[in-house]
């Protein structure tokens, strides 16, 4: 069952168009991103994405998989993203009651030309997650399109490429990369 939805502020920095958004608001954009991951707000975070979302990670051995036809660790809608933050914040997901601490590194933020009403954003990512006496790091890239929503940058999609060496690093993506 989901939580009805809450009027939050929009996050982010505000801008009037995708002409003008330099590479500043969008570092600004992905940095509160990993920040509100960090700190496990989940309901201020889904909020930076488009009613129409997509967050998809595809197999390690399959980069560039399709989820229509290939298999995915993650291939979510705003609907299943929702229901994942829903999920994540109640005690009902055991392997992560109580919460990982995570650490979220973004660098080397790429602004690409503006692709129709969407700007791309590449940026390369490394997530420590601390659970207990263990930690896993993911680490790869990340494939964004972001538009502009009622003056704010908004996440249309979100693609997370990891460069990891085994499937069995990555079987438990129990967190929000």
């Amino acid at each position: 069952m989901s939580t009805p939805t809450v009027d939050r502020p929009a996050v982010g920095p505000q801008v009037a168009d995708l002409a003008s958004v330099t590479r500043g608001d969008v570092e600004e954009f992905l940095y509160t991103e990993a920040e509100l991951l960090d700190d496990w707000d989940l309901d201020s975070w889904i909020t930076m994405y488009t009613e129409d979302c997509r967050y998809v990670i595809p197999c390690n051995d399959t980069p560039e998989g399709d989820p229509s036809r290939d298999l995915v660790l993650i291939d979510d809608n705003r609907l299943r993203l929702s229901c994942r933050v829903d999920r994540l914040n109640s005690r009902r997901a055991h392997r992560e009651y109580p919460h990982s601490a995570t650490s979220h590194q973004v660098t080397n933020v790429r602004v690409r030309p503006v692709d129709g009403d969407e700007l791309p954003v590449v940026a390369e990512f490394v997530v420590w997650r601390f659970r207990g006496e263990r930690h896993t790091v993911y680490s790869g890239r990340y494939h964004y399109r972001l538009r502009v929503v009622d003056g704010h940058l908004k996440i249309a999609s979100k693609r997370c490429t990891l460069r990891m060496g085994s499937l069995r690093q990555v079987s438990d993506v129990a967190i929000i990369l």
